[in-house]
């Protein structure tokens, strides 16, 4: 007979009636043991004489070993069997465990969990009551025996994979662990109900991304993630190399002695000395001692010069790296991208950017997934009208592939998440304000003070974005005709000379999401703004290959994927919702 195919669990408990047509069929799951009780059997004996015999009263450590089965690893680390309450401790623990388990178990394909009904005649049930443990069960769905959050349950017959845990080292055996919390364990952090919520909404908004698209014909292209062309100040990219210098080692340590080495063996040595001074010690003793300081101290003041030396800047000669010239990894596809939209008409592009972030960790990670789209034969307010339809299409996305995660994470986060969603699909087009236009409606607040002055000219701080979303118009808007100084020198040059063609979609709470720009077509235009803002211009000789041979006017946007995902599920930290978050100085896994 054919084997089973393991079931998902949405399949199983998805359904409206919570799996109620089910009952009777033999299945196949597999999950993780997300939370678990244990009854005792109530059987009724009979003895020789035919009257009944009572169950046998469990004892107060048993019930509590049997409830609680953390207590058995605490007990074995503790070592209690030397004295009469651990031995009794000891002998409860070497008992087999007795009665029903009741596992309530998940497998990642939704939140709602599967409750299994496991004999401890079938199985160890010490196995497989801890939080954590991997199972591959098999056997009947059943209406649940009690009313409650559980309409079924699978009465288990067949044990195929037990993959234990230690509850003692395991960081998710308790059942509510905070976001700050499970940070530090990313590789655990997905079997939790919350991140796994987070990254099913991912999931299902990358499939959306290249529904859109597709949908509306644009080809994807993948852009590269390293390049030698970098629009924004250098020092703000990750730098490429393999010139990793031997005299890098030279600056820190000499002889295989750190500077830090060092410091720690002198202060051993200043102890030394002064325990030979209080036990009377021979004067040769000291004076060799002393010797042996001074030596220390004079190793140390090396080390701190050498140090000094390397703070100045070294001249890098990047002809002799592996490229050949100085390489990043990509702050912005955008100019890339360019180059397959004048061939293909309408393009996009879904990946990760890099940069060096040192403020506001909770909001910028050193490793972002953005969406960057590209459209010729067209202007901003093509632009603007896209970016929009693509917000709204994705929003909706969520709505109806994952509307259980959704309502699980404004329930137990942000009861406001779905609010803002559906203003987002419900209140018609974006606002659409210019900048100067935002200026002057900020200048007229008078009951907040702004921590920076609003004036023109300014770039828009996130707390005078953010004021304008949430407060002046309560829903997303579309800021336009920014300052030139304060977007890329790309950005196309408006008639007026001072302002360019480009904008920002802001959303209540999380701030900018999308970021707009027409692009600049005019050849001797760009090579202007590449000279007044200070750039290399034979850098971007390829890039001006564009406008001296078949240039057409084109517009296109970006997408911050994280700060979207943040703002449908009501999270306030984007670290809370990468998978495997990169900021300064934490970057484990």
């Amino acid at each position: 007979m054919d084997s089973l195919k393991r079931s998902q669990i949405k399949l199983i408990v998805g359904s409206e009636n919570g799996g109620a047509q089910f009952v009777g069929q033999r299945v196949l799951v597999g999950g993780w043991v997300k939370s678990f009780h244990v009854k005792p059997k109530k059987e009724v004996a009979v003895d020789s004489g035919g009257t009944d015999v009572a169950p046998r009263d469990l004892k107060c450590a048993e019930a509590l070993f049997l409830k609680i089965p953390l207590l058995r690893c605490i007990v074995k680390i503790l070592n209690l069997g030397g004295n009469p309450v651990g031995e009794k401790l000891e002998a409860v623990m070497q008992k087999k465990m007795e009665g029903i388990a009741y596992l309530r178990i998940n497998d990642g394909s939704c939140v709602n969990h599967l409750q299994i009904v496991l004999d401890s005649d079938l199985h160890p049930l010490e196995q497989v009551t801890a939080i954590g443990t991997s199972v591959l069960l098999e056997g009947v769905i059943e209406q649940a025996q009690t009313e409650g959050k559980y309409t079924i349950e699978l009465k288990v017959d067949k044990v195929l994979h037990v993959g234990p845990v230690n509850p003692i080292k395991y960081p998710l055996s308790k059942s509510r662990l905070s976001l700050e919390a499970i940070r530090v364990y990313p590789h655990f952090r997905a079997r939790t109900t919350t991140v796994a919520s987070v990254m099913r909404i991912r999931s299902i908004l990358t499939y959306a991304v290249h529904k859109f698209f597709q949908e509306n014909n644009f080809h994807h292209v993948t852009m590269p993630v390293i390049t030698t062309t970098c629009s924004q100040d250098h020092q703000t990219a990750f730098h490429i190399t393999q010139l990793l210098s031997a005299s890098n080692h030279e600056k820190t340590q000499v002889d295989g002695v750190t500077l830090e080495g060092i410091q720690a063996a002198i202060k051993e040595k200043t102890k030394r000395i002064e325990e030979l001074k209080r036990s009377d010690s021979n004067k040769d003793a000291v004076f060799i001692a002393e010797q042996d300081l001074k030596a220390a101290n004079e190793l140390a003041q090396k080390l701190e010069n050498e140090e000094k030396k390397t703070e100045k800047v070294v001249e890098v000669d990047y002809s002799k790296d592996y490229f050949g010239c100085e390489a990043h990894l990509s702050v912005d596809p955008g100019l890339h991208l360019e180059s397959y939209a004048c061939a293909l008409g309408a393009i996009y592009h879904f990946g990760p950017v890099f940069q060096p972030v040192e403020q506001q960790l909770s909001k910028n990670l050193a490793e972002m997934w953005v969406v960057n789209a590209e459209q010729v034969f067209a202007e901003l307010e093509c632009a603007m009208t896209c970016a929009e339809d693509c917000l709204k299409s994705l929003s909706n996305s969520i709505m109806t592939g994952c509307p259980d995660d959704i309502k699980f994470l404004s329930t137990r986060f942000d009861n406001k998440c779905m609010n803002r969603i559906h203003a987002v699909l419900s209140e018609g087009p974006f606002p659409r304000v210019s900048y100067t236009e935002a200026v002057e409606a900020l200048q007229k607040v008078s009951d907040h003070p702004f921590a920076t002055k609003v004036e023109w000219g300014i770039t828009l701080s996130e707390e005078h974005r953010r004021y304008l979303a949430d407060e002046l118009h309560k829903r997303p808007i579309i800021v336009y005709n920014y300052p030139k100084e304060v977007k890329p020198f790309y950005s196309r040059l408006n008639d007026d000379n001072k302002t360019v063609s480009a904008f920002d979609i802001i959303l209540p709470k999380v701030g900018t999401v999308v970021c707009g720009i027409q692009k600049e077509e005019r050849n001797y235009m760009i090579s202007s703004r590449i000279k007044e803002v200070g750039l290399k211009e034979e850098q971007f000789d390829w890039y001006l290959d564009l406008r001296r041979h078949g240039t057409v006017k084109h517009a296109g946007f970006q997408i911050n994927f994280d700060q979207l995902v943040m703002f449908l599920t009501g999270f306030g930290d984007i670290r809370d919702v990468v998978p495997f978050p990169r900021t300064k100085n934490d970057a484990k896994c």
